[in-house]
């Protein structure tokens, strides 16, 4: 493909990204390699359903220079060493899907698949943590990729997925997610939960806040009943919520009181409210809300401590804020 026709292919991946829910808002990215110096990647903090392909960067692999009307995404690094890593590689992908991250923080070793799927997705291996967009990250993802494996967990963070192509890759993540979700621990069963009606209280919330939203998935109504908060185990809850998720009592008064100093609260018996200033930060934190819980509950059924330095939490938290928020 010629450079511009790569751009636009790689600008139309990242709305696949959203409409698979293997990101939100504009976390995770794409990168789509041109040849053996070169790949075009999506840009920092730029929402993926307006982006174009002008919009997409071109970075030099060899001396780290870009080319382009925005910056590059902050995870090049990783995408880079992806590349030159692996030489068969002509198409990568950064998910922050929900399944393949909770499994990143624990029980890596024993994930439940078959051989011909193990073949599928080229060998998979976990890396050490490292603070997004950080040199400690993309050395941890090197040394990784460099004993062979196509997909990496990257503890508290998500998943990097190599493949020979753009469907090669989407085919991959797809899988991993499967392969994940029946790997996981401390899920609900089927119908084990029964949500309460909340449509007094929303209404209420609705004329306290601009944007309100509710998730009553199971594992959030497990977690809601489990009457213990969430602590932040992931970057991305970190940034956009901050250090926990607390639980508050199943009154329109406590809900208020609390979303006054967070975004999201887990109510037993109903599930999770978040507020938010749009209607796409709102459905980007019912999403968050909702891989925190799935990520807790597969953590305490280990009996793994999970949860982020909370210094580390509160910087991702002031960098978010400062920067990201605004660029969005």
């Amino acid at each position: 493909m010629e450079t511009n026709e790569i751009r636009q292919v790689v600008a139309e991946t990242g709305k696949q990204l959203l409409e698979q829910r293997l990101v939100a808002r504009t976390w995770g990215n794409v990168s789509c390699r041109i040849n053996d110096h070169s790949y075009a990647i999506t840009p920092s903090g730029l929402d993926y359903m307006h982006m174009k392909a002008e919009d997409i960067v071109i970075m030099n692999m060899d001396d780290g220079t870009w080319q382009g009307n925005h910056k590059p995404s902050g995870e090049r690094g990783i995408h880079t060493a992806a590349y030159q890593t692996h030489k068969n590689a002509g198409f990568v992908i950064h998910t922050h899907q929900n399944y393949a991250t909770a499994l990143g923080l624990a029980n890596v070793e024993n994930m439940h698949m078959t051989e011909e799927e193990r073949l599928i997705l080229g060998g998979i291996a976990l890396a050490g943590y490292g603070l997004p967009g950080t040199g400690t990250l993309s050395k941890n993802v090197r040394s990784v990729l460099e004993t062979g494996a196509n997909v990496v967990l990257m503890a508290h963070h998500g998943a990097l997925i190599c493949g020979t192509d753009r469907e090669d890759a989407f085919a991959k993540a797809i899988l991993l997610e499967k392969i994940c979700e029946r790997s996981l621990r401390g899920q609900p069963k089927e119908n084990e939960y029964t949500a309460g009606d909340a449509t007094a209280i929303m209404k209420e919330l609705g004329a306290a806040y601009s944007f309100v939203g509710l998730t009553n998935d199971a594992a959030v109504l497990k977690a809601a009943n489990g009457k213990m908060p969430i602590i932040a185990q992931l970057d991305d809850m970190a940034q956009m919520i901050g250090h926990k998720i607390p639980i508050v009592q199943n009154d329109p008064e406590d809900i208020v009181n609390g979303l006054k100093h967070t975004d999201a609260v887990l109510v037993s018996g109903i599930g999770a409210i978040v507020k938010a200033e749009t209607d796409d930060d709102r459905d980007a934190l019912c999403l968050l809300v909702e891989k925190a819980c799935v990520s807790a509950l597969h953590t305490e059924a280990l009996g793994v401590k999970g949860k982020l330095p909370y210094i580390d939490v509160a910087l991702m938290r002031f960098v978010y804020q400062q920067k990201y928020s605004k660029q969005k």
